[in-house]
């Protein structure tokens, strides 16, 4: 399962006439690449070399989608009519579970390769799979257990993208409920069987997928089942992602079980630390999100889903004041371009608010793009369990490569091209996405055919 698109390996350096770097545009920057794909030499200020690769334009380092449900891409766009009285979160869950339930590994593989293709030219350069489709369609499992988690890693292998897999407990349909609903029996999991998928795919040693665990809510699981897979990882540096607080009728559940509000039932459980990713947190108090970040935990926010879903809008200013690794996710895939997903958090802030630039900080960072980015360029790091990311010497060669010939960006000033990006841009933004070093590059007929593979998948889901 290696990756089989990437091209243009080379020894050379690179040389761009802008790069963020730092918070900041630097111009005139020479780049180098170790035998390992990361960056040996970062070297602003220097003419290019006629040696070096001069690449196309201003280079952003690539981002972290820190929260995805691949299969859900065959979902998305198709769930904008209402019949009833009522649509929201639960009735749009209830749907999909019918896709879920449809779903084969070859379906998956293709679903999951267009998909990350997607994500590839929308600059992300990572995903984190929050993966609980785990067994057949009846609720068996498979002769090989960790067949739709192959499928995931080969169709990642096939476009460049890296994952962190994050295989998920998931035990109980509500607080109220001691089993599964019917219609989740494709999903159902063990502590004993997390811990099993990740230390498979580990066992995979394949260079572009890691793994980490993941608890699909407070409702989905035990609290014992909980404390059980916290106990197991004690030692493991890897990534924790929790589904929390999406919803308001979540959050007055499990105060009606618990006496706590989900974020509160964490922080007082006392396992939360850096390794801990709150995905959505959208329903929280001031005390919570101190609490939360105080221990460490980093949050995920998926804006364009949970804008489709009516989740509401989070504290982003307690997010932003803290140190809380904070990283975005696409989530549903009702979007798949990381530009779109800030212009999102913003733009909900100001519609809530009744302000602009709600993001900036002047004393720091005016540009509202600028500390966006930089937050979640760094968030995205620990929430896919890295140490090192961005620009700077040691971290991945993972980037893209700007097209300021695009109508979007055209003739903007360098110091203003990432705010019209977010807040300007357009989907031919990024001219050249970069992994490892090396550029990710899809032959004509190749993309063809992964362009088929996924018109049949989608025929046969939806037929």
């Amino acid at each position: 399962m290696e990756a089989r698109l990437m091209s243009d390996a080379h020894t050379s350096p690179l040389w761009a006439p802008l790069a963020f770097i730092g918070g900041h545009w630097t111009r005139d920057v020479l780049l180098s690449i170790d035998a390992s794909g990361n960056w040996e030499t970062v070297e602003a200020g220097v003419a290019c070399p006629a040696q070096a690769r001069r690449l196309a334009g201003p280079v952003l380092p690539g981002v972290v989608n820190a929260h995805s449900h691949a299969f859900q891409r065959a979902f998305a766009g198709l769930t904008e009519r209402r019949d009833s009285a009522l649509d929201d979160f639960w009735s749009w869950r209830d749907r999909m579970y019918q896709v879920a339930l449809r779903v084969s590994p070859e379906q998956l593989h293709a679903i999951a390769r267009h998909l990350y293709a997607e994500l590839l030219a929308g600059g992300f350069t990572h995903t984190c799979e929050f993966h609980y489709l785990h067994h057949d369609t009846d609720g068996r499992h498979y002769a090989d257990q960790a067949t739709m988690m192959q499928v995931l890693a080969a169709a990642a292998a096939d476009v460049g993208m890296t994952l962190t897999m994050l295989p998920v407990l998931y035990e109980r349909a509500g607080f109220a409920q001691t089993a599964l609903r019917e219609d989740q029996r494709r999903f159902a999991t063990s502590v004993e069987r997390v811990l099993s998928f990740r230390d498979t795919v580990r066992s995979w040693r394949l260079p572009h997928v890691t793994a980490g665990v993941a608890i699909h809510s407070l409702r989905a699981a035990h609290a014992d089942s909980i404390r059980e897979l916290v106990t197991a990882v004690r030692d493991d540096a890897a990534p924790i992602h929790i589904h929390v607080a999406e919803q308001v009728a979540e959050v007055e559940q499990c105060l009606a079980a618990t006496g706590m509000r989900p974020v509160e039932w964490l922080v007082r459980s006392g396992w939360l630390d850096a390794r801990w990713h709150l995905v959505h947190a959208t329903h929280t108090t001031p005390d919570e999100v101190r609490s939360a970040a105080a221990a460490g935990a980093g949050v995920v926010l998926c804006p364009s889903t949970e804008a489709n879903l009516g989740d509401g809008t989070c504290d982003l200013d307690g997010w932003l004041s803290s140190a809380s690794a904070l990283s975005v996710g696409t989530d549903s895939h009702i979007t798949r371009a990381w530009p779109a997903e800030l212009q999102l958090v913003e733009y909900g802030q100001r519609l809530v608010q009744r302000r602009r630039n709600v993001s900036a900080d002047p004393e720091r960072m005016s540009s509202t793009a600028h500390r966006l980015f930089q937050r979640f360029v760094a968030g995205g790091a620990a929430a896919a369990g890295w140490n090192n990311i961005g620009i700077q010497v040691g971290a991945r060669a993972d980037f893209v490569v700007l097209n300021t010939e695009t109508d979007a960006l055209l003739g903007v000033p360098d110091d203003f091209l990432l705010d019209a990006l977010v807040f300007s841009g357009s989907a031919d933004a990024f001219r050249e996405t970069w992994m490892r070093g090396q550029r990710c590059h899809e032959p004509e007929d190749t993309r063809r055919a992964a362009r088929e593979a996924m018109r049949r998948a989608m025929k046969e889901i939806w037929s």
